[in-house]
């Protein structure tokens, strides 16, 4: 009869498809250990050269039209376009002179 003091041996031996599923888990885990790892080195050293480039800047006396208030602005190669609270749309060159205004459907 077996003392219940003494703590019984794990089985010796597993069956070799569940070794085999052991060892695809174990190399899954390394894995994707290494995954992370090279994602955030990857994130760590790109960002600083992504945030290190400075915003694009209006041009020395740029103003908008009388009544206008800007919602939005984008900056292309040699323009930037100023979406208006009164649905408009205005392209100024990069010398700060309005190109083109175009009226948005509400």
């Amino acid at each position: 009869m077996s003392d219940p003091a003494t703590p019984e041996a794990p089985d010796p031996a597993l069956p070799p498809s569940l070794r085999l599923l052991k060892w695809l888990v174990i190399v899954l885990t390394l894995t994707m250990i290494g995954g992370v790892i090279t994602v955030v080195a990857l994130l760590v050293t790109r960002m600083p050269q992504a945030l290190g480039t400075p915003a694009p800047g209006l041009p020395e006396g740029f103003a908008l039209p009388d009544g206008a208030r800007a919602q939005a602005v984008t900056f292309g190669e040699g323009w930037i376009a100023v979406v208006t609270a009164d649905d408009r749309l205005l392209v100024f060159g990069r010398d700060g002179r309005l190109r083109q205004e175009v009226a948005l459907e509400p």
